[in-house]
């Protein structure tokens, strides 16, 4: 059986709005999470997302939620580079940003949802879940470090 989320929390050393300028911005976007270039973004619900991840391809995905600072979410194809997100091929990211009193910082959790439900073969769908587990950490680790710098 393929395990349907992954879930992943850290506390970042830095304001909800700075967290949410990293997260969203297509500069800091893109430095984080693409292939170092700047994401094409619409930031709104319905909205395209575009992410250049160098040689995985150009990936778009569909702005799900927007809550500035607190939630954002973006569903995204696990299928083939530049396919477009749909209820088939799409797993569903969400963040949730909250305060974290013991460091006056940011505690950071973000879900990715759905993958028992692509419409994968059950290996490829298995591969996308053990893939995208093993790269978050990496992801999530750098996003702290561009939250924490002090200078943009």
């Amino acid at each position: 059986m393929i395990p349907n989320a992954i879930e992943r929390a850290i506390v970042i050393n830095a304001s909800r709005e700075r967290v949410w300028s990293v997260l969203t911005e297509p500069l800091f976007l893109g430095r984080w999470f693409g292939s170092g270039e700047p994401v094409k973004i619409d930031l709104r619900p319905g909205g395209l997302l575009v992410f250049d991840h160098g040689i995985h391809g150009v990936i778009p995905a569909r702005i799900q939620r927007v809550e500035p600072p607190r939630a954002l979410s973006w569903r995204w194809s696990q299928g083939a580079a530049g396919e477009e997100p749909d209820d088939t091929n799409a797993t569903l990211v969400e963040f949730t940003l909250t305060a974290d009193d013991s460091m006056a910082g940011t505690r950071l959790t973000m879900v990715e949802s759905g993958f028992a439900h692509l419409g994968l073969p059950t290996d490829e769908a298995a591969d996308r879940h053990r893939a995208n587990s093993q790269n978050w950490p990496g992801k999530l680790g750098q996003l702290r470090a561009d939250c924490e710098q002090t200078t943009a």
